[in-house]
C-alpha cells in the first residue's frame, strides 16, 4: 500500500515552524527551521518536547539514505539527526516513518516506520536520545502478514508500561489491525479488521492511533468500513473486545476519518473527518 495522500508536495522544503502567542492580537511566527533533505525532508507528523527540554520528531523522507530520519530540534532551532534510516540494503531497520515519537517512561523513544524492515511491510522502533536504534518488530513476520503491514500511526503507551498501536493493512481481515507490543519487542495482534460482514460493518485501514481513555480502554477510528463504508469510531479493551461506537454516514456526520480522537474533561472524544 502508498501512503496516504494528504496533498502534492508542492515545495522542496518544508519549514518548521514555532507560533508563539503574544499579549496583543497580532501572533509572531518563527521559522526555526528549512529542512534541506541532507537532514530530512517532508516531516508529515508533529513533534514531541522531551523531558530535556528539546523537540523530537521524524521526517518521512531525506537523511544519510534519503528513508527518513530521526531528529533532535532544540526551541532556539538547531537541529540533530539522530538517525537516519535503510543504512543497509533492503531497509532491514525500517524505511519511511510516517508517524511521530512517544517519549516513553524509561526514557527512549519509540515509533513505527511506514515501510521497510525485515519484510518490507514497516517497524516499530526504539530510540535512545542519543541516537541508537533498535528494531523491536518487522511486520508481515507471520503467515499473510497476520501481524499487520504498514502502519501509519504511532504509538501510545498504557498504563500497564506495553504499548499499543494500529497498522492500516494486513491482519487475518487484511484490512488492519489493532496491536500491543512490549517494551521488549513481543508483539500480540489484539484485533484484526474486516471480521464482520456487511462490508467489513467492523471497520477496516485504520489510519490514526489510538488514546486510553480513563476508563482503561483504547479508542480510535478506521478510515473504512462500518455499516455505509465510510469510516467508524471504535472501542477496544486491552485484551481485545472491539465495540463499533458509530458509523459514518457521509451526510450530515461525515466520512473518512484519518485522525485520532482526545479525551477530554467532560470524558467525551472529540475527533475530525
Amino acid at each position: 500500500m502508498g501512503r496516504l495522500g494528504w496533498g502534492d508536495r508542492a515545495c522542496a522544503l518544508l519549514l518548521l515552524c514555532a507560533a508563539t502567542a503574544i499579549a496583543s492580537p497580532a501572533q509572531t511566527f518563527t521559522s526555526l527551521l528549512s529542512f534541506d533533505d541532507t537532514d530530512g525532508a517532508y516531516p508529515e507528523a508533529g513533534l514531541v518536547q522531551a523531558t530535556d527540554g528539546n523537540l523530537y520528531g521524524t521526517a518521512y523522507e531525506g537523511g544519510a539514505n534519503n528513508y527518513g530520519t530521526v531528529f533532535k530540534i532544540t526551541p532556539s532551532g538547531t537541529l540533530t539527526t539522530l538517525y537516519s534510516f535503510c543504512p543497509q540494503a533492503e531497509c532491514p531497520d525500517g524505511a519511511y516513518p510516517l508517524a511521530g515519537l512517544i517519549q516513553a517512561t524509561d526514557g527512549n523513544f519509540y515509533g513505527t516506520t511506514q515501510s521497510g524492515g525485515a519484510n518490507g511491510a514497516g517497524s516499530v522502533f526504539k530510540i535512545t536520545p542519543s541516537g541508537t536504534l533498535t528494531t523491536l518488530h518487522s511486520f508481515c513476520s507471520q503467515s499473510g502478514c497476520a501481524d499487520g503491514t504498514d502502519p501509519y500511526a504511532g504509538l501510545v503507551q498504557a498504563t500497564n508500561g506495553n504499548f499499543y498501536g494500529t497498522t492500516y493493512g494486513g491482519g487475518a481481515g487484511i484490512r488492519g489491525t489493532v496491536f500491543k507490543i512490549t517494551p521488549s519487542g513481543t508483539l500480540t495482534t489484539l484485533y484484526s479488521f474486516c471480521q464482520q460482514g456487511g462490508g467489513c460493518s467492523d471497520g477496516a485501514s485504520p489510519a490514526a492511533g489510538l488514546v486510553q481513555a480513563t476508563n482503561g480502554n483504547f479508542y480510535g477510528t478506521t478510515q473504512y468500513g462500518g455499516v455505509d463504508g465510510y469510516g467508524t469510531v471504535f472501542k477496544i479493551t486491552p485484551s481485545g473486545t472491539l465495540t463499533t461506537l458509530h458509523s459514518f454516514e457521509n451526510a450530515p456526520d461525515g466520512y473518512q476519518p484519518l485522525g485520532g480522537l482526545v479525551q477530554a474533561t467532560n470524558g467525551n472524544f472529540y475527533g475530525t473527518t
